[in-house]
């Protein structure tokens, strides 16, 4: 796949954000329609884990000892990141960290994004859901559909590969966003009654009609599904919030779990200081997950701008990787006769 690397994250960071906690003296800057603002470029690279070590509890954040510990491991690796990922049997490797984003813009760090369940994991899934593997090592061999974003079950055709290989959906764009290798970048536009949010992986764009509540929402018919569901929003006070519903079950619920049928999101935009977005989700699916979930991934402005990820028009990799299976397969049946 071709990616369109960006600027790297260190230039384009505006400024440091020293705390995730609303900054009592910051007031929301508005738009010409009294709307917070929240137009630009965001950046949600993150080295936290999304589930918690079990080694915190309930803690949410880090204490400056244990940041320290992880800034020198950080140091450590970052010391040796021109040594590219090892190949494995089945796999040809993967990035060094030139690659990788995710730099920690703060020093007041979570030992999770998930913050509800108070554990910081995800909740049980529900009996017999729906499991699923990808990765970057071998196919992991299962049936179609495919719901997963990176991998394959096998490479019989473009339908057996993951999502982001077929440039359906990234790895890390969701919606919700989740931070991961590179290209952790969002625009949000803003008129008087939408708001769009393009990703720069795959270059998405979600049009959020905007209404006066909650309750003013109108909502599809079960019978519209969409790749990335239908999203529409609200202003409360200082925040945007959008929710979204009708997800077509071709994509899985999150993580491996399940399948997006039932799901509905709640994000939540809300700007505390003049470069930081905090960006709040939460997951109700009562069909994959026993209980709700709720994560925390803030957001830092950028002095960049995105450009398009041309994903369909530079993927040589499908093209590639459909041509040598179907050339293993000739030599196969070569060496039959």
């Amino acid at each position: 796949m071709n990616i369109l690397k960006t600027v790297t994250l260190s230039a384009l960071v505006v400024a440091m954000s020293p705390a995730l906690a609303q900054d009592s003296d910051f007031e929301t800057p508005r738009t010409a329609w009294g709307h917070p603002d929240l137009q630009g470029v965001w950046n949600f690279s993150s080295n936290v884990p999304m589930q918690r070590p079990e080694r915190y509890g309930n803690r949410q954040f880090m204490t400056d000892e244990e940041v320290a510990e992880l800034r020198a491991r950080l140091e450590e690796r970052d010391a040796n990141s021109d040594q590219a990922a090892p190949q494995t049997e089945g796999s040809p490797g993967g990035y060094n960290d030139f690659w990788v984003e995710s730099a920690g813009i703060t020093d007041h760090i979570r030992t999770s994004h998930i913050v509800y369940p108070e554990n910081g994991r995800l909740p049980p899934a529900v009996e017999g859901v729906k499991i699923q593997y990808g990765g970057l090592g071998p196919d992991v061999p299962d049936e179609r559909p495919v719901r997963f974003t990176v991998g394959g079950i096998s490479k019989d055709g473009p339908e057996d590969r993951g999502l982001s290989e077929r440039c359906i959906v990234g790895f890390n764009s969701g919606p919700p966003f989740t931070p991961s290798m590179y290209n952790n970048n969002v625009q949000i536009f803003q008129s008087r009654d939408t708001a769009v949010i393009l990703t720069e992986m795959i270059h998405d764009a979600r049009i959020v009609q905007i209404y006066d509540s909650a309750e003013a929402m109108p909502k599809l018919t079960d019978d519209i599904e969409l790749w990335t569901g239908d999203s529409k929003g609200y202003y409360e006070d200082d925040t945007l919030v959008v929710v979204t519903r009708n997800f077509n079950g071709d994509t899985q619920s999150f993580s491996v779990y399940g399948t997006s049928d039932e799901k509905v999101l709640t994000e939540r935009f809300t700007r505390i200081d003049p470069v930081t977005v905090n960006y709040e989700w939460t997951l109700d699916d009562p069909g994959t997950f026993t209980d709700k979930v709720t994560a925390i991934v803030p957001m830092t402005k950028v002095a960049g701008q995105l450009y398009e990820y041309a994903c369909h028009e530079g993927n040589y990799g499908m093209v590639n990787i459909l041509r040598g299976e179907r050339r293993a397969e000739q030599m196969a049946a070569e060496g039959e006769n």
